[in-house]
């Protein structure tokens, strides 16, 4: 399975990894968040609209009061609505493939920028 949002945060770890929206705590708590947030509707409330946007709301609301916003994060029930995944989602490809983004990004970001990545945790 590939998470598809992955592409978009991979353009904002890399290419603008000084954003607040790109710090390793938005990234893996976003995507964690989201994913939950939207197999958690998919299992309570069946794949139907309302509860797809619903579902997007909520993992944008969330985000917002946890303060670990990563837009990119805010597809994640869109694409579990369209795949329909089991729990496991949440271990792969989200939290393996959030995890791994990140360390990528901090070899990457470290090694070819003269400042430091993360701004912080």
């Amino acid at each position: 399975l590939i998470l598809g949002s992955f592409g978009a945060s991979c353009v904002m770890v890399f290419g603008f990894p000084d954003l607040p929206f790109s710090q390793p705590r938005n990234v893996l708590g976003g995507h964690l968040l989201s994913s939950f947030i939207g197999l958690a509707f998919l299992q309570l409330c069946g794949p139907h609209w309302w509860s797809l946007a619903l579902a997007v709301g909520t993992a944008i609301a969330l985000m917002m009061l946890s303060r670990t916003v990563h837009p990119p994060a805010g597809s994640n029930p869109v694409i579990i609505f369209l795949a329909q995944p089991g729990w496991g989602f949440l271990l792969f490809p989200t939290l393996i493939g959030a995890l791994l983004l990140i360390l990528v990004a901090l070899l990457y970001n470290n090694a070819t920028r003269a400042s430091r990545y993360p701004k912080y945790w």
